[in-house]
């Protein structure tokens, strides 16, 4: 199956049932979405995706965290797992993807998807605000010992993406440092956090959180 792009997404700040502040973690398919770097040009903060809001920016968004991708496959195994129908964007990601192992990707991995290039950076962390969008018993637990979180990942060439667009790994480190290690590691594993450092093969704002948790 060839990998490629089954739905873009975006969203605005909405109301999240239990929690005082909006946010945009509720994304829905649009057309096209238009992937910059949210970098110093653009405040330095905030989404990749122009017109995709953050609420907390704080904790969201920036270089490293610029667009999310989750393939549909991991979104069919927590639908079988839930019961329930689970949307394209349900996860609050901006690339449902089809065919593509985003779960195994290694930190630093490149892919170009249409005419955009993304550096993978790092795994999604499930946070208070991802447990009340759900609204699933123990969800963050749940999420957390499955361990697939689809990526975060930077932009290194902007551009358009489309639904239907082809997705290429154009270049794999070979380290075999995968997002779920970042993950695991980032949960507490510190044998594990330790090679990653040492490896040095993480985006240094990425290196020296797990640095501060080590």
């Amino acid at each position: 199956m060839s990998a490629t792009v089954l739905s873009v997404n975006a969203g605005a700040l909405a109301p999240v049932a239990g929690l005082r502040r909006p946010s945009g973690i509720r994304k829905h398919p649009v057309d096209r979405i238009t992937v910059r770097d949210p970098g110093p040009k653009h405040g330095g903060l905030g989404s990749g995706v122009v017109g995709d809001e953050i609420g907390s920016r704080k904790h969201h968004g920036g270089e490293t965290q610029a667009v999310y991708a989750v393939a549909r496959e991991e979104l069919d195994w927590w639908g079988r797992a839930t019961g329930r129908d689970l949307a394209d964007g349900m996860f609050g990601e901006n690339l449902t993807t089809s065919g593509h192992e985003v779960d195994d990707a290694e930190i630093g991995e490149r892919w170009r998807v249409g005419a955009v290039l993304l550096e993978v950076c790092g795994p999604r962390i499930p946070c208070a605000t991802f447990a009340a969008h759900m609204a699933e018993p123990r969800w963050v637990r749940r999420f957390t010992e499955r361990g697939r979180t689809g990526a975060y990942l930077a932009v290194r060439e902007a551009g358009v993406v489309e639904r239907d667009d082809p997705i290429e790994v154009v270049h794999r480190p070979g380290h075999g440092l995968t997002v779920p290690m970042f993950f695991r590691a980032s949960m507490g594993d510190r044998d594990l956090a330790r090679v990653l450092l040492e490896a040095g093969v993480l985006p240094q704002v990425e290196h020296d959180w797990l640095a501060s948790r080590v």
